[in-house]
């Protein structure tokens, strides 16, 4: 008889997962002009404002459709990842949502601003567009992102 040896199974999938870093830990790796940053809070109410806006179909993604929407007029609040290389692909949003008069706000990681859309892929801006869906999350956020520092002004 031959006797066969049974490998202890290894269900856990604990080595293929790349361990959740700290809200702390994101910030610190942000660029030098990710000014206003985001809350811990405020994030997670970003986040949530944004998978309910996707939902609603009420967002623009990406560097040129948010910069081509901002500049026709569409109002709304733009949210910009902070871990962003090269600074200079969104280094001209500050500039352009203030000459508009958009709110606007940076978020630690751009992978958890592509998770909050439902995207497989990190995102670098998005631009949340009014909507009726969500419109106490909505004026939530616009609260919290004015309640910011500006170090603009």
């Amino acid at each position: 008889m031959v006797s066969i040896s049974e490998e202890p199974s290894t269900n856990d999938n604990t080595s293929l997962e790349k361990p959740e870093m700290s809200y702390e830990a994101k910030c610190s790796l942000t660029i030098p002009i990710a000014k206003p940053l985001a809350t811990k809070k405020l994030s997670k109410k970003l986040y949530k404002c944004c998978k309910i806006a996707t939902k609603a179909k009420s967002i623009r993604r990406g560097t040129k459709a948010v910069g081509k929407s901002i500049r026709k007029g569409e109002k709304g609040f733009v949210i910009i990842a902070g871990d962003i290389s090269p600074i200079d692909v969104i280094s001209h949003f500050p500039i352009l949502c203030e000459e508009q008069k958009v709110p606007y706000v940076y978020v630690p990681a751009r992978s958890d601003l592509g998770a909050a859309i439902g995207a497989n892929t990190p995102c670098s801006v998005l631009l949340i567009l009014k909507g009726d869906e969500y419109k106490d999350k909505y004026k939530e956020c616009i609260k919290g992102i004015k309640e910011l520092p500006n170090i603009y002004s």
